[in-house]
């Protein structure tokens, strides 16, 4: 019973880890300007969200990563155009558009 029990919690941890709203994911990359330079399936300025998704699949801390070069901007992981800090976004903003860039930008 408790092996049940055990992987029933594992499941639910693993999904809770993915669920997000994609809406609110998406009007607040709109509203930070994050699609004025990447798009989700197509190099733009930036890199496609599907591009980055990959470039970190299977990473333990993927999400960490991501969540950290959104706030602090940079350049030369995609190509020599700097990406702009968003320093103004509050931690569960970061973790939310990391968690739906990592899922590849969906809609819902």
């Amino acid at each position: 019973m408790k092996h049940l029990l055990l992987a029933a919690a594992t499941v639910v941890a693993a999904s809770g880890a993915h669920a997000m709203d994609a809406a609110a994911a998406k009007a607040l990359a709109s509203k930070s300007a994050c699609m004025a330079c990447h798009a989700v399936d197509r190099k733009l300025v930036g890199p496609s969200y599907k591009n980055v998704a990959a470039k970190h699949k299977g990473e333990a801390d993927a999400q960490a990563k991501v969540a950290a070069r959104i706030k602090s901007g940079g350049s030369g992981m995609y190509g020599p155009v700097p990406m702009p800090a968003q320093p103004n976004l509050k931690d569960d903003e970061l973790k939310l558009l990391a968690a739906w860039i990592l899922a590849g930008a969906p809609d819902k």
